[in-house]
């Protein structure tokens, strides 16, 4: 694998301390097909927001991704591309623990967070979700209405403040607020696809986590509601660091900073794993990768 950096662990925090965040939004920035603007190239100065260090994820024994090692800087967009099976979702679960509702699955290695070891046993794992939010492939609403959709996870965590100052808040930071101050009330079902996605963005946003992780977000949303999300994610990357699964490269090459691209290896048992070939600069990855399998899939050879 291409790492353009060497991992560094420290010891295991109990306590998810909060992080800082920076204030306001950047401008949404329009989309365009060629490859966004590139991020700086002193990685050494660059915050991490998570160290992957020599991460294999099993399921009953099997192992779906192997020696994933990586950092995921703070504020940027880093993509996880690859052909199906190759365990992009698996790694993006591990990072808020959404494997350990697995019965079967086990994380060996270390994944830090701001230099927390999140599989440390004093670490809460219901904390680590509140600081690392997850957006689905398909749009879940709840079959509430949009005010309840967003105060869901205030209530829960028993969040301080006055609720509609929050759900507001989210709203407006999920572009949605315009299109629905009016009818807070009535079921987010009646929404459409594209809202019902920016409205899971939205409560994601609403328990002021620092990272959202997107799993897929578009591959179900017609190309306008796309192009929203993608604005979206522009406008997010001043406040917050996302990570983001796509099968769609023009989308992976619009959006991140950073790409890592995943292949899938074949044991003698023909039992699938997945590996990570090259991490890199998404400009890089995408007009002069390191790796003949990574410029094979970047081009369309082999999918």
């Amino acid at each position: 694998m291409q790492d353009p950096t060497t991992a560094t662990s420290t010891a295991p925090m109990t306590d998810l301390d909060p992080p800082d965040t920076s204030t306001g939004h950047a401008a949404i920035t329009p989309r365009a097909l060629q490859v966004r603007e590139p991020a700086p190239t002193d990685l050494a100065t660059r915050d991490r927001i998570f160290s992957i260090e020599d991460v294999t994820i099993s399921y009953s024994g099997k192992a779906a991704v192997r020696d994933i090692a990586f950092p995921i800087y703070k504020n940027e967009i880093t993509a996880l591309i690859g052909p199906s099976g190759c365990g992009k979702t698996t790694l993006l679960r591990a990072l808020n623990r959404m494997n350990d509702l697995i019965p079967t699955a086990k994380v060996e290695g270390k994944v830090f967070y701001h230099d927390i070891d999140l599989y440390d046993s004093a670490v809460d794992p219901v904390q680590v979700r509140k600081r690392i939010g997850m957006v689905f492939q398909k749009p879940n609403p709840f079959p509430k209405s949009i005010y309840d959709n967003i105060a869901f996870g205030p209530r829960v965590l028993g969040m301080k403040g006055d609720m509609d100052s929050i759900v507001e808040s989210a709203l407006r930071k999920g572009a949605l607020w315009d299109e629905v101050k009016d009818r807070l009330k009535t079921n987010a079902f009646g929404m459409s696809g594209g809202q019902q996605q920016r409205l899971c963005i939205a409560r994601a946003l609403a328990i002021e986590p620092d990272v959202i992780l997107m799993d897929e977000p578009c591959s179900a949303l017609d190309p306008i509601s796309t192009g929203r999300i993608e604005d979206l994610m522009h406008e997010l990357r001043a406040d917050y660091s996302i990570v983001i699964v796509t099968h769609n490269m023009q989308q992976a090459a619009r959006v991140s900073d950073m790409t890592a691209f995943f292949t899938v290896e074949l044991g003698q048992d023909e039992s699938r794993t997945g590996r990570v070939v090259e991490y890199d600069a998404t400009e890089k990855i995408f007009t002069s990768p390191s790796d003949p399998r990574t410029e094979a899939y970047v081009t369309g050879k082999v999918g």
